[in-house]
């Protein structure tokens, strides 16, 4: 259920490890079983923010069920996670959320 997908400029040196680290934090910040949680790692993607080519990273959290109201302490907890494993600042950083409706993700031959 839940997708996170963090794409960069910026190199990274083991995309396996942050994507463990990241699919461990999701799941636990959504409460969701790690056994749904997918991670994709964009690194080293052309990306412009600010007319700027400085480290940037759009992420794209999609989940069911994502709360609108809890989606502030996502970003906090996000931009913390990202700047600390990437030296990114959060003022370099988009996030855009995404609760689709369960017949919209699918899975297994059918949707949730």
């Amino acid at each position: 259920m839940p997708l996170l997908q963090i794409t960069t400029n910026v190199s990274i040196q083991d995309s396996t490890a942050l994507a463990k680290d990241a699919s461990r934090i999701i799941a636990g910040m959504l409460g969701k079983p790690e056994s749904y949680v997918m991670v994709i790692i964009n690194a080293d993607t052309p990306l412009l923010f600010g007319g700027s080519e400085e480290a940037a990273v759009h992420i794209k959290l999609q989940s069911l069920g994502l709360e609108e109201s809890k989606t502030g302490d996502y970003s906090a907890h996000l931009c913390g996670f990202i700047q600390n494993k990437l030296d990114v600042p959060p003022s370099r950083i988009y996030i855009e959320f995404s609760n689709p409706a369960r017949h919209m993700w699918g899975w297994n031959g059918g949707t949730f």
